[in-house]
């Protein structure tokens, strides 16, 4: 089999393990369908974990097991904003975040989030899937 076969059937093994965090049920909904089960062809297949409280976020981002996280800056009581500053702050090698902000003007907060990514209210389903899957590229180098 040559290398690229291999990759090929390697690739479709892999799962990459993303969380999505929002306490409104439906923004976690926009997001997933927006992403799907695999946001490019050239990325794994994804596997969701889906948190609507910050302790939760905390408790599965220590678990090892994230590679990628989609957090909501509108969530309430925490918003994904700070929560993404206080992951960043606080694990070694943190995986890479996405925050959905409230407007496309807070795009310096979410610099000062320290998130990888951004992407605005109202969320564009190909905008947050091209986010995505460019999050995961770089998880690949």
């Amino acid at each position: 089999m040559s290398a690229t076969q291999a990759t090929g059937a390697e690739q479709d093994t892999r799962t990459l393990t993303v969380l999505v965090y929002s306490d409104n049920v439906d923004t976690r909904t926009q997001v997933r369908m927006a992403v799907g089960r695999r946001p490019a062809p050239d990325v794994p297949r994804v596997e969701w974990v889906e948190c609507a409280t910050p302790a939760a976020v905390v408790s599965a981002m220590d678990s090892g097991q994230i590679d990628l996280a989609v957090l909501d800056g509108e969530a309430s009581p925490l918003g994904g904003l700070g929560l993404c500053r206080q992951l960043k702050s606080e694990i070694y090698r943190c995986p890479p975040i996405l925050v959905l902000t409230g407007r496309p003007q807070d795009s310096w907060l979410a610099a000062w989030s320290l998130a990888d990514n951004a992407v605005s209210h109202p969320l564009d389903p190909a905008g947050v899937a091209a986010a995505v899957a460019e999050l995961a590229r770089g998880l690949q180098g």
